[in-house]
């Protein structure tokens, strides 16, 4: 007689043929409402490959009514769809200290135990880090607030430099338009890459972005108050293009090449060789935003000996190409 394969007690991402795939999208008061259209446009509009409707989408709320800054939403479901659902999505938060209430988080702690992949967009880490889902993952969310995030809740791995963190059973994404790439790369898993790329070519976006959310993090230059280090910081970030060497910042800082190297990591938090590379290719974005350098030039302005330099820290930084990032971000 066969053996019976062991269980692993965790429900596959698509069921048997009876029914769609769940979805179900919380809505909550101060939803964004991006966050939980974004979802529901693209699982509600995928399709298997015989060109029936994937998923079962569903909008839920411990209230029939929730309000947002534009609208109030009456909203069809209660909690208890969860109970039946594949996947939950959980939309952001327009103001992170109005996390939803102990219900809400309860269904969420009790759909992790049971299995079910459960998704946030955004600021809704914030609602899944309370409900303990995120405790011992990897996350990320907007970059605005992924540090307080990472405060917070130090018990959660927070990188701010990605568009969607996949932990298997829990995922989260970062601003809005991120929303997308997770959402595909969802539909991908549970249908495949022919179908996610049918989709994505219906919603007009990318199947793969290049690159990663810090290509739109803004980065300040050094305020003049940030410390005992801050005039340093504002000749180094007025002399990227000089090839600066560690002996030459040491004595323009009056102190010791060991002392410079101690007190720079307190207080700027990377070596200064490290802050430098980033400066530099901080630079490198806005002169390919606004200039038509070429590459070659824009390696020598900011202070690259070759090209591949360039690239090669662009790439570790941003997670994409100087050419793909001109593509994306060039001003018209």
């Amino acid at each position: 007689m066969a053996k019976k394969k062991p269980t692993t007690g965790i429900k596959p991402a698509l069921r048997s043929v009876h029914r769609p795939h769940r979805v179900c999208i919380l809505a909550f008061e101060d939803v964004v409402l991006g966050d939980l259209s974004t979802p529901l446009e693209l699982f509600g509009r995928a399709r298997d490959r015989d060109g029936e409707l994937a998923y079962d989408v569903r909008v839920c709320s411990d209230q029939p009514v929730v309000g947002t800054p534009a609208l109030k939403l009456q909203v069809r479901h209660r909690l208890s769809a969860l109970r039946d659902a594949d996947t939950i999505i959980v939309p952001g938060l327009e103001h992170l200290d109005r996390i939803p209430d102990r219900p809400v988080l309860q269904a969420l702690r009790a759909a992790a135990a049971r299995g079910t992949r459960i998704a946030s967009v955004c600021t809704g880490a914030w609602i899944l880090a309370a409900s303990g889902v995120l405790d011992g993952l990897r996350a990320t969310t907007h970059w605005r607030v992924a540090a307080e995030l990472a405060r917070c809740y130090p018990q959660i791995q927070v990188e701010p430099d990605v568009l969607y963190i996949d932990n298997g059973r829990v995922l989260t994404s970062a601003g809005a338009a991120a929303a997308f790439d997770m959402c595909l790369h969802i539909v991908r898993l549970d249908l495949g890459a022919e179908r996610a790329a049918a989709l994505a070519k219906d919603a007009v976006m990318p199947l793969e972005r290049a690159g990663g959310q810090a290509q739109f993090i803004v980065r300040e230059p050094p305020a003049a108050n940030s410390g005992s280090m801050s005039a340093l910081l504002q000749w180094l970030e007025q002399n990227l293009k000089s090839q600066l060497t560690l002996p030459q910042i040491a004595r323009k800082a009056c102190l010791s090449t060991r002392t410079l190297s101690r007190r720079f990591k307190e207080q700027v938090g990377v070596t200064p060789a490290q802050w430098i590379i980033q400066a530099r290719v901080r630079s490198a974005q806005r002169l390919l935003e606004s200039t038509d350098l070429s590459i070659e030039q824009l390696a020598s302005e900011v202070g690259f000996r070759t090209p591949s330099i360039l690239r090669a820290h662009f790439a570790a930084i941003l997670g994409t190409s100087p050419q793909a990032y001109r593509r994306a971000f060039r001003a018209a």
